[in-house]
């Protein structure tokens, strides 16, 4: 049986990495578990993009180069690259939310988190609430 797939979002990331965020201790807390619940976590190359630019104007270029390599170097974790087909779909979603200031990346991982049927993500970002998901932690 395949166990459930976790979506894990930019500020889960960016907690992880940063010692002084404010959910730094819950992130790392849940993160061991999620990897031992599941068969693997699901991101987006637009994900990994925003924390990659996060973690370089926090913390510096080093700790943003060790998490693309983390990230590229763990076989537990799948990137989906953003395509015409999820964009659309984003576009579609920003278009509905009008009340809601999400991103692009957001929208983006809404339509990638629906098209590979994940329901919970691994996010502090109330936006996957909005946008009908459960968020982990």
């Amino acid at each position: 049986m395949t166990k459930n797939k976790i979506f894990v979002d930019t500020g889960a990331w960016f907690a992880i990495a940063d010692k002084s965020d404010q959910y730094h201790n819950q992130a790392v807390g849940v993160y061991p578990r999620l990897f031992k619940d599941n068969d693997y976590l699901t991101t987006t190359n637009l994900v990994i993009a925003e924390t990659y630019i996060l973690i370089r104007r926090t913390m510096g270029h080093k700790p943003a180069v060790t998490f693309l390599r983390n990230i590229g170097a763990s076989p537990r974790v799948a990137k989906i690259y953003s395509d015409q087909t999820l964009e659309q779909d984003a576009q579609n979603i920003l278009g509905k939310y009008q009340d809601q200031d999400f991103s692009y990346a957001d929208a983006v991982s809404f339509a990638t988190m629906k098209h590979h049927g994940i329901d919970r993500a691994f996010s502090f970002d109330q936006h996957f609430i909005t946008a009908g998901f459960t968020i982990i932690p």
